[in-house]
């Protein structure tokens, strides 16, 4: 199987199980902001933001060294394991000591056993990342993707379980621990390394050194991620950075579903011709193309539905989460950074990246820090301000790795745009012309008429689209239509 076949079978398992874990989560996650309120959830993020950005340096980037790598030896994982189990148990200490300034911190005594119980997660982490490295090494995706649902149904039962018994938001927590020891026991039976503590200062020195920038600049994207849910937080209280995060968590789920599918093998694939630039650019453009084409139009029903979607599926206690929603809609259109980033990453470029990130950092506290005045809408659009000038950035870096130019840009995003301006105005004729009186008197019907109106208009705009980027997938669609049909 050559590079293409392997990427496109990779990813899709890693599409399915997504598509998959995805679903389960917005399904379960509709079952517990039933039961649960707001502030529970917000109380989650606002540790997640501490627990997350230590997270990075628990792994040190040595998982995503080990498959970046050209070659690896088993000794490795056990170099991996053992640098990885030394880290995780000092952060735990680190969190339980912490917990009650970090209470008071926060003015609320509940972070202080929420915080002790979340930080347990750590010392199960070095137990899952070197045989997930070593799933993704071989592109065995399919056990990758099946032990990510299982995972998901089994946290999101625990939790929902928890819930109705009057848990809080301690069910969420519990529900995560769960998952992940879930994890630990599918991986036991399908990988056959064992934990085995090991030392090696060349090894742990070879792998660091890409881990450790890898790291820094994962650190600093977490950061930026996480920057408008601290701000909410401390500012405003833990019940609009719920809002906020629900509308954040609800955009990104596109982007996350197609891109971070995608990503995972065309990381690999990209890491493996590294020294080809000719099929390094073939890749980057082409991976741009497809991630916009399939997901662009799931963003451009989400500006005509976050309103009735959010308070049909959630409930009218979640309505201020609709126009930031609705707001992050736009980034949809900006589609370039995820895949920048992968060609950098597997370029071994990490020093410009992190340059990079701490530019956009100071570009996104600045914009965030300037909407907070209009509270969380505010917010959204100083994201979307720092979304942007992200992707063009990122682009600019990875153009002038592989010699790439704006017009490869245009032409690799074209089909992409041209269908969906098409899907817009389509979308807009029928809220005017029928289905937009029904917004507000029956907002379930008006997204169910809404979908089915855009999913078919956009079916029908690329399986018969004649762009040339496009003709081999609309062909793989076609042949798949014809053999479902009989």
């Amino acid at each position: 199987m050559n590079i293409g076949d392997s990427i496109r079978h990779g990813t899709k398992w890693l599409l399915a199980g997504s598509v998959g874990s995805r679903a389960l989560n917005f399904g379960f996650g509709i079952v517990l902001a039933r039961i649960l309120v707001p502030a529970d959830f917000g109380m989650l993020v606002t540790i997640g933001i501490f627990t997350g950005i230590v997270g990075f340096f628990a792994a040190g980037g040595m998982g995503r060294a080990l498959v970046q790598a050209k070659e690896v030896k088993p000794a490795d994982y056990d170099v991996v394991f053992t640098t990885q189990l030394t880290i995780c148990v000092l952060i735990y200490l680190g969190f339980f000591a912490v917990a009650p300034w970090f209470s008071a911190w926060f003015n609320d005594p509940l972070y202080q056993p929420l915080l002790r119980l979340s930080a347990l997660s750590f010392l199960i982490r070095p137990f899952l990342m070197a045989p997930q490295a070593y799933l993704m090494r071989e592109m065995r995706f399919k056990q990758l993707s099946v032990f990510r649902i299982v995972s998901m149904t089994v946290s999101s039962c625990s939790s929902i379980a928890m819930a109705l018994l009057g848990w809080g938001p301690f069910s969420l927590v519990f529900g995560g621990i769960a998952g992940s020891f879930t994890t630990l026991v599918l991986l036991r039976f399908v990988v056959q390394w064992r934990p085995r503590v090991h030392w090696d200062g060349a090894t742990a020195k070879r792998l660091g050194s890409y881990g450790v920038m890898f790291s820094a600049n994962e650190i600093i994207r977490y950061a930026k991620a996480q920057t408008a849910n601290l701000l909410i937080s401390r500012t405003l209280g833990a019940s609009l950075v719920g809002l906020y995060n629900k509308a954040e968590s609800l955009s990104g789920m596109p982007r996350a579903i197609i891109l971070g599918s995608v990503e995972q093998a065309v990381f690999r694939g990209m890491a493996s011709v590294q020294d080809d630039k000719d099929l390094s650019k073939y890749m980057f453009l082409r991976t741009i193309t497809l991630v916009a084409v399939y997901t662009m139009p799931v963003y451009v029903g989400l500006w005509w539905l976050a309103d009735p979607f959010i308070i049909a599926v959630y409930g009218q206690k979640w309505s201020l989460a609709a126009e930031p929603l609705r707001i992050f809609s736009i980034t949809g259109m900006l589609l370039v950074a995820g895949t920048a980033g992968q060609l950098v990453e597997a370029q071994r470029r990490l020093g410009r990246e992190l340059l990079l990130n701490v530019e956009t950092g100071v570009v996104l506290v600045v914009s965030c820090f300037i909407g907070l005045k209009w509270g969380i809408v505010g917010v959204a659009w100083g994201m979307v301000v720092t979304r942007l000038y992200n992707n063009v950035r990122m682009y600019q870096l990875a153009k002038s790795i592989v010699d790439a130019t704006y017009r490869d840009l245009v032409l690799a995003l074209r089909s992409a745009y041209a269908l969906n301006s098409i899907l817009f105005g389509v979308l807009y004729g029928a809220d005017r012309l029928g289905l937009g009186p029904y917004r507000q008197s029956h907002p379930g019907l008006y997204v169910l008429g809404m979908a089915a109106i855009g999913a078919g208009t956009y079916a029908v705009l690329f399986l018969t689209s004649q762009f040339p980027e496009l003709r081999g997938e609309v062909s793989r669609w076609k042949k798949v239509i014809r053999a479902a049909a009989g």
